[in-house]
């Protein structure tokens, strides 16, 4: 690996780049001050193109932030603040305090941003529990002396409330509207995301790792998505939809984040220092989810963030705190508890235990990746055909333990116990089909809850037949290590341990699942049945497949990701990787008119240079959206012919002493004129050291170089002469090939049951809306037939053949036509 410079003996020293310019002239401009001179700063109109650029590309959609040059301009403006400072405001030995104020800023501007971020995130937590509980509970009835009050506070310190309603005193009418209601919000929910915010849906998690790893999505992290997954995200849990809030809390936390840094010049033009916000966002969208602020920074360490550094873990865990201080301060369940199922356990397991625990353990694992595999296929059909409860109470019951006489719905009745098991497991079957339809439909939805209110049934379930089978047989051996006139099992224990085995068999996380269990109960017995649990879950979900539900909706996607968590091996040098047939631009005699023909036929993020087309010697690499922009502000002044020559190296001192013409110059300050013919300099807009590696490089190398230092684009070259470059979209299209070929398999069956189904829908939807048609008069018409003309025309090709249009957008951003909007989901944006 080389970082390239270019030097050429017979020509002065190298020009300086585009930000040591800028130095030398503030520095120039600050001498010339300390002596009394007039003059302004000559670098003040270099310093707004910069600015200028870098918020172009803050906001290009669907490519890549190069962190290698991110991370050097950050260096650079740290030196030129230092130097700029350096003697300056202590002229007069009065100015002193000013500097050190204004560098306590810059430095505290980090704690600033968390501080407000967390408080931010803590008040919009508490305000959609509310929300949540009161649209929840409006289903079923109203408060007489307060209609915005849900039943909970409405009856507060009451037995026996008089003030809560039902709608009606029929039972039947009621449930009408309870499902009403229900509908209503699923629609109103649906509506507004489709109508202002498409990448509202959905939880998000998966996206917002793309982001933080350099993915830009234009729109995702905005104040729209913000307010939208605000407003939507209470009306889709008050449904009932089997979706939980736990993944859409990091998402508009991680957009609260994104809205509030951008006030912040700091933040405003630098992505890697906005990463880093992000990621302690991350952070506390878990923290006020779970009422777990180490949980989250835990989470977004080993979940959401591949580049983490000491001082990102040190501002997570303050946004965390903040997030939760707040939300704890508003108190939204006026309970003193962050989240409805908080419970605490007083009473020890027992080693027999450990067997069940397995066997929960074993459980979480099958489940997510059932439900991860079903839940991908339903997406699919839904992605090709259909484009166009409260289980937390629930939890909170099954977390319980039996004591007091309490009887929590007939869980802690010893003689229907049967029947609460049969109504456990059908409850746990039920709950994951209707995650496998629920999760991914275009409201604001998650899998946490959901997920663990399912783990909860199950080893609740699993609880309740080993107490059964102890006081069946309380003298055997087995249970020789139960105490006398104590209770031995406690089913609720196993409750909990079943939701941590779903939340880590769907997610594919550990250490973060472990620590958020603990903060929940504040059982410190139990943390190694936890741990036990979810080691055993995650080697039973390894078995399955790699990487939970956010990986797989990457990989859905199609979003250019590569995972720090995973190794490759490969065997294959980069060569075998690389783009050979590059577009490339020669250092000088191409026209504007030729550069202009090129970067329109083309769709690639840059372009290498080079000395000339025989030799092929790299010089250095120039960004597209550097050219398009310097072409564009050339323009702009209205001197330059489309005939003028473009040089993006500096002409040597010849050339410059010997004009052969005297046509004008072009009268442009970050684009200079070369004497001689009309011509463009845009040497200072191309980076003279590219990173480039040899073709015989190892491909698993590059793919690490890609990870942990985030090039954009890496360039291959050989004895000095450009062979080729390799992008991550590069090494993604090699990896599925390869994964192809190991698992090759046919889908025509899945595709032909996938047409099926979608032609009884079809069908049946059909005879509903010719019913109600004929019921109205004519007058009530359910929008368009759902066989439309293009479906029954499709119905003629074979279903493969209707299946490779999501197949081919599935991989589109990969293929390199990120300008397309087919390679996403969320369309129509």
């Amino acid at each position: 690996m080389t970082a390239r410079t270019t030097s050429f003996s017979a020509q002065p020293p190298r020009r300086p780049s585009l930000p040591e310019r800028r130095i030398s002239r503030r520095l120039s401009a600050l001498s010339s001050a300390e002596h009394g001179q007039n003059g302004a700063p000559t670098g003040s109109t270099e310093q707004e193109f910069t600015e200028e650029i870098e918020k172009i590309k803050r906001y290009e959609d669907f490519t890549t932030i190069d962190w290698v040059q991110d991370a050097a301009r950050e260096q650079l403006r740290r030196r030129a603040r230092r130097k700029e400072n350096a003697g300056f405001f202590e002229r007069d030995g009065q100015l002193g305090w000013r500097r050190k104020l204004r560098e306590s800023y810059d430095a505290g501007q980090a704690w600033i941003v968390v501080t407000l971020v967390g408080a931010a995130i803590g008040l919009n937590a508490a305000f959609l529990n509310i929300v949540t509980e009161w649209l929840s509970d409006v289903k079923l009835g109203y408060c007489t002396t307060a209609f915005y009050l849900n039943e909970d506070f409405c009856c507060w310190g009451e037995d026996n409330c008089d003030d809560w309603h039902r709608w009606t005193s029929l039972w039947p009418v009621n449930y009408f509207l309870y499902f009403i209601f229900s509908i209503i919000f699923a629609l109103t929910s649906a509506s507004l995301v489709k109508a202002y915010a498409p990448y509202a849906a959905g939880s998000g998690i998966s996206e917002i790792k793309c982001i933080i790893a350099g993915f830009v999505m234009k729109g995702f992290l905005g104040f729209w998505t913000l307010l939208i997954k605000s407003i939507c995200l209470p009306l889709a849990i008050a449904s009932g939809l089997s979706v939980g809030k736990e993944g859409p809390s990091v998402h508009y936390a991680v957009c609260t984040g994104n809205v509030i840094s951008r006030f912040f010049d700091k933040y405003k033009r630098n992505a890697a220092k906005t990463r880093e916000i992000l990621s302690a966002c991350a952070a506390a969208g878990v923290a006020v989810a779970f009422g777990s602020p180490i949980g989250g920074v835990l989470f977004s360490l080993e979940e959401m963030s591949s580049y983490f550094p000491l001082k990102t873990m040190w501002r997570s865990y303050f946004c965390a705190l903040v997030a939760t201080a707040v939300l704890s301060a508003m108190n939204p369940f006026r309970t003193g508890q962050l989240v409805m199922f908080e419970v605490r356990y007083d009473r020890s397991w027992h080693f027999f235990e450990v067997i069940f625990f397995i066997f929960i353990g074993i459980f979480g694992g099958l489940y997510g990746a059932f439900v991860m595999k079903w839940n991908l296929r339903a997406m699919a059909f839904r992605k090709k055909y259909l484009s166009k409860i409260d289980m937390t109470e629930a939890m909170e019951k099954l977390f319980l333990e039996c004591e007091g006489g309490h009887d929590y719905d007939g869980l802690c009745d010893t003689k229907n116990r049967w029947s609460m098991v049969i109504s456990l497991l059908f409850a746990t079957v039920m709950r994951t089909f209707l995650v496998i339809i629920s999760y991914g439909c275009k409201v604001p939805a998650g899998i946490f809850v959901p997920s663990m209110a399912i783990g909860a049934s199950f080893g609740r379930m699993v609880g309740i037949l080993v107490q059964t089978l102890h006081e069946s047989f309380p003298h055997a051996k087995f249970f020789a290590a139960c105490e006398p006139d104590v209770p031995c099992i406690t089913p609720g224990t196993y409750a909990f341990l079943g939701a941590a085995a779903a939340l880590s068999g769907i997610m594919h996380i550990t250490v973060s699942v472990v620590v958020i269990m603990f903060e929940l109960t504040g059982a410190l017995t139990y943390i190694l049945p936890t741990m036990i649990v979810v080691g055993v879950t995650k080697a039973v979900g390894e078995r399955f497949g790699k990487g939970g539900i956010a990986d797989r909706m990457i990989w859905f996607n199609g979003f250019p990701f590569l995972d720090n968590k995973e190794e490759h091996t490969f065997g294959v040098p980069v060569s075998s990787v690389m783009t050979s047939e590059v577009t490339s631009l020669p250092s000088s005699g191409l026209s504007l008119r030729a550069l202009e023909t090129i970067m329109s036929q083309n769709k690639y993020q840059g372009f290498p240079i080079i000395e000339d087309r025989n030799t092929k010697a790299l010089i250095g690499y120039i960004g597209c959206t550097e050219l398009r922009y310097a072409i564009d502000r050339a323009k702009k002044e209205g001197f330059i012919s489309p005939d003028a020559k473009c040089f993006f190296t500096q002409p040597d001192s010849r050339s410059l002493q010997t004009p052969s013409t005297a046509a004008p110059p072009v009268t442009f300050d970050a684009i200079e004129s070369v004497i001689g013919q009309q011509s463009v300099d845009f040497s200072r807009f191309i980076d003279p050291t590219p990173l480039a590696v040899h073709p015989r490089l190892p491909l698993e190398t590059v793919m690490e170089l890609f990870k942990k230092m985030g090039p954009r684009v890496i360039l291959v070259e050989y004895r000095g002469r450009l062979a080729g470059l390799v992008t991550v979209k590069d090494c993604l299209k090699f990896q599925f090939k390869v994964e192809a070929h190991e698992t090759t398999r046919d889908d025509s069956v899945l595709d032909e049951r996938q047409e099926r189904l979608w032609d009884v829908m079809s069908r049946a939807a059909d005879w509903v809306a010719d019913k109600v048609l004929s019921m109205s008069g004519g007058r009530v018409k359910l929008g368009g037939s759902a066989r439309s003309p293009g479906l029954l025309q499709s119905e003629t090709m074979d279903p493969r053949d209707r299946l490779e249009p999501i197949r081919a957008s599935r991989h589109a951003i990969l293929d390199g036509t990120e300008d397309e909007d087919t390679g996403v989901e969320l369309q129509d944006r």
